[in-house]
């Protein structure tokens, strides 16, 4: 009786210690709520990662591809990759003493409006002061949607291995109706108007349909070429071979005026000293604040099923080989 007892002592403390973390838990994150706009004013932990100057520099990683993340984990929703760069360069932006962003680069690009938002942002953090800058440093691939982010910089710099460009939009769907005909599955949608089941996969392919999409297309492309343009300096109409979605290596795109030299993280660094006007740069990295269940649940948590959503047809600065 007594050894029953005992036994059971190692149960109690172990729930009264999982009680009083999440009380802390959930105090402390009421207490967040309450004490500042977290998204207006993101308050991030900084990791030293370089450097032993005085002048603050953040780089800040693109990496995968540029799209809004759905997925959801056993517990919590799954890290959105596009808040997280927005968070770090709003929280970049209101450091007074940070002057520099390096966007470090390996992404095929993605959704053409998170592309745009995090292009908008960089722009925002360059024009918040005279003295700011943004490198941008490509790592393996700097595609597309990515490669438009990368016109906010004031500088490219591409590893010789890396591949470059991709400069166009794309749409994908597929077409069922012939597959549905063969196996007697029949479609029944109930519409206000002709046009509001384009690219219905059970009707057949509607010119019109495609037409009205083709010109959406064309004017995303418009303005995606019309920033390259602009950002490298580049004559419109001798530049037509390039946004016409081919990549390019990085000697290639050195040539052809996409990025300003070929090299590797050392000379991002320096580029940035250069630009910055200094020798010594003092370089952190973002992390979230997290408390230690978010950390234990968020790193740990498995994947039970896959994401089996039907996605919709979706406007893409992406490159797909």
């Amino acid at each position: 009786m007594h050894q029953h007892r005992k036994s059971r002592k190692p149960w109690i403390i172990t729930a009264l210690l999982a009680l009083a973390l999440l009380g802390t838990l959930f105090s402390h994150c009421s207490k967040v709520e309450k004490d500042y706009p977290r998204d207006e004013s993101p308050e991030l932990d900084e990791t030293w990662s370089s450097g032993s100057g005085d002048i603050k520099v953040a780089r800040i990683p693109l990496d995968g591809v540029i799209m809004r993340n759905e997925e959801e984990g056993f517990f919590t929703a799954r890290s959105d990759m596009v808040e997280s760069i927005l968070t770090q360069v709003r929280a970049a932006e209101r450091d007074p003493e940070m002057r520099a962003i390096i966007l470090e680069v390996n992404s095929p690009g993605g959704g053409v409006t998170p592309s745009d938002e995090i292009y908008h942002a960089l722009r925002g953090f360059r024009a918040s002061r005279p003295d700011r800058r943004v490198v941008i440093f490509i790592r393996d691939l700097g595609a597309s949607g990515a490669y438009y982010a990368a016109m906010a910089g004031d500088f490219i710099i591409a590893e010789p291995t890396a591949v470059v460009g991709s400069i166009g939009v794309i749409m994908q769907t597929m077409n069922f109706q012939g597959l549905s005909e063969k196996i007697g599955i029949t479609d029944v949608t109930i519409k206000s108007g002709a046009n509001k089941d384009m690219l219905n996969p059970f009707q057949p392919v509607n010119t019109n349909q495609v037409a009205l999409l083709q010109k959406l297309i064309d004017e995303m492309q418009t303005r995606f070429s019309g920033i390259v343009t602009e950002s490298r300096k580049l004559d419109a109409a001798a530049s037509a071979e390039l946004f016409d979605g081919r990549i390019f290596s990085a000697a290639e795109a050195l040539d052809k005026g996409l990025i300003d030299q070929i090299g590797y993280w050392d000379d991002a660094l320096t580029k940035t000293a250069q630009l910055l006007d200094t020798g010594a740069l003092h370089v952190i990295r973002y992390e979230p604040q997290r408390t230690f269940i978010e950390q234990l649940i968020e790193g740990k948590a498995p994947i039970v099923l896959p994401n089996l959503k039907l996605r919709s047809p979706q406007f893409l600065y992406l490159w797909k080989p």
